[in-house]
């Protein structure tokens, strides 16, 4: 609808479209010299508007951006449509009450009524009542409309998606959700809502929300916790881009929720999350972009785990400005981790091999399953541990290590910057002299493997050795032997086997791997098929 000249000061703080833009209406009257009615918005872009709210001198309204506003005239505004509008707008088809207009005679009681359209209306009824799954993004919608109207309409929906509206209050919100008693998913990202200052009292309104969506809508987290009594069976919590600073405890509140994304915040620092860090049943927590560089558990020493985020399952750290090895061992402390992404941070954009970076990664965190999120396996792990074993061992032995037991004894500082090395070694044994003597932390792509090539189905063939580079894929070693052993690359089957784990063959099934990949070492021997 628009809105005529005759406009009061009950718009003001209404939301409404210009052209598809969103603003908010600070001021409505006269702005001298010009005549007629005027109405000042606040755009949600500054870039659209024009000044601060003045005119030649004079203060309308205030903005928080010197260019985020303008004076529009009333008639070129768009105040929006209630839900149920909104809702008959998209979901029923057009023409379908002009469907069958011809003139019907219908009996009710003993008198006989002209009806047109009767069997179109009954239609549109029955199409809102089944209705469960709704997308009303951008639809203009501004509030409940008539009392009881959604619930005797559509009282089966239990997802909405309101995003990018018109909405302007909370209390919009519940008066739309407390017809909808089965609402479990509601996304209410980029309206510009207002929150209540207080607790409102327990209503049951949003009994069985399960996921709540409140992405760019200006909350705050005080006012995330004031409204948090009326979620009491919230499981997902979106809070992206809304510049929270996490103030306080959540106490009696959001004790069910398991999933909490707090994207995008780029005020919350490490200690704001010590506020967050008992929630019971919280399993994944979402830090994409919100600029931190540092986490560190204080209540749990070098090998221990933490008592906070007794539950977190899967945490996510894109985007942030983690340059330190330490924030990524302090992770193993977290008991439950067994999934973590971490892309586009300092650490993994740096100048060393992306899969190299991936081995020490799952190094340092022990319990990791997933990464980035690309699964790791077993075999790929053991590589990862031994080249890490491997790769720092002249360090360990240089701080103290041994490889005799009783007299291993490596430095503080080494435990401190390796938490998880004493474990390897005691997993697969400390690194012997010879190993120490190849080390090369972060260039180990390099390195070139001695191995011996065995044809067990070829009694004729020789056991030949040869240098490959570590890095190189099955595919290509496939290449390589086929030109070798003149055999067809499509007939070849290759697995190895090791020294160190005598009578196991293990099988090298994926052509894009590399032999770093298997954990191919100096002197193993690839076993040949055909």
């Amino acid at each position: 609808m628009t809105m005529t000249d005759t406009l009061t000061s009950d718009v003001i703080g209404r939301r409404v479209e210009v052209n598809g833009e969103h603003a908010t209406v600070r001021f409505s009257g006269v702005v001298p010299p010009v005549a007629g009615h005027w109405l000042g918005v606040e755009w949600d872009n500054p870039e659209r508007g024009k000044h601060d709210g003045s005119h030649e001198g004079t203060v309308y309204f205030k903005c928080r951006h010197p260019t985020g506003g303008s004076f529009i005239r009333p008639n070129k505004v768009n105040f929006g449509v209630d839900f149920l509008t909104a809702i008959k707008n998209r979901y029923v088809l057009e023409g379908e009450l002009e469907e069958e207009e011809e003139e019907e005679i219908v009996t009710i009681g003993n008198k006989p009524v002209e009806t047109v359209g009767f069997d179109s209306v009954v239609k549109q009824q029955s199409q809102l009542s089944k209705l469960q799954e709704v997308s009303l993004r951008s639809c203009a919608v501004n509030g409940a409309g008539d009392r009881g109207g959604i619930a005797a309409a559509c009282p089966n929906i239990r997802s909405i998606d309101l995003s990018k509206n018109l909405l302007s209050s909370w209390d919009e919100v519940v008066a739309i959700a407390d017809q909808l008693r089965r609402l479990e998913v509601l996304n209410l990202s980029e309206n510009k809502l207002t929150f209540p200052s207080g607790s409102p009292p327990p209503s049951g309104t949003f009994s069985a929300l399960k996921e709540l969506v409140l992405n760019r809508t200006g909350i705050t987290w005080a006012q995330v916790l004031c409204c948090a009594s009326g979620w009491p069976v919230l499981e997902k919590l979106y809070l992206e881009s809304n510049n929270i600073i996490i103030s306080e405890r959540p106490v009696d509140v959001l004790q069910t929720v398991k999933l909490l994304d707090l994207s995008s915040n780029q005020l919350i620092d490490e200690n704001q999350l010590f506020l967050i860090a008992h929630l019971p049943r919280l399993e994944q927590l979402i830090l994409s972009d919100i600029g931190i560089s540092s986490i560190h558990f204080p209540d749990a020493g070098i090998g221990c785990k933490t008592s906070m985020f007794p539950s977190l399952q899967y945490l996510v750290l894109n985007d942030n400005q983690i340059s330190h090895w330490s924030v990524i061992s302090e992770l193993d402390k977290l008991p439950s981790l067994h999934a973590l992404s971490c892309a586009r941070n300092p650490l993994t954009e740096g100048g060393r091999d992306a899969q190299t970076t991936r081995q020490l990664i799952i190094a340092r965190v022990g319990q990791l399953r997933t990464l980035n999120k690309c699964a790791v396996e077993p075999e790929e792990r053991r590589g990862a541990e031994l080249d890490y074993r491997k790769a720092f061992g002249a360090e360990w032995k240089a701080a103290g290590g041994h490889q005799d037991p009783g007299r291993d004894r490596p430095s503080a500082d080494f435990l401190a910057a390796h938490p998880r090395y004493q474990l390897l070694c005691r997993k697969y044994g400390a690194p012997e002299d010879g190993e120490l003597k190849t080390q090369q932390p972060f260039r180990l792509k390099n390195q070139l493997l001695t191995l011996k090539i065995k044809c067990p189905n070829e009694l004729d063939q020789e056991v030949v050795e040869k240098p490959l580079p570590e890095s190189m894929t099955i595919q290509k070693v496939k290449g390589f032997l086929s030109r070798l052993l003149k055999v067809p690359v499509a007939q070849l089957l290759l697995s190895y086997e090791s020294p160190k784990m005598p009578g196991r063959e293990i099988e090298l099934e994926n052509d894009q791997q590399s032999l770093q990949f298997y954990s191919v070492e100096n002197g193993d021997c690839l076993l040949v098929r055909w």
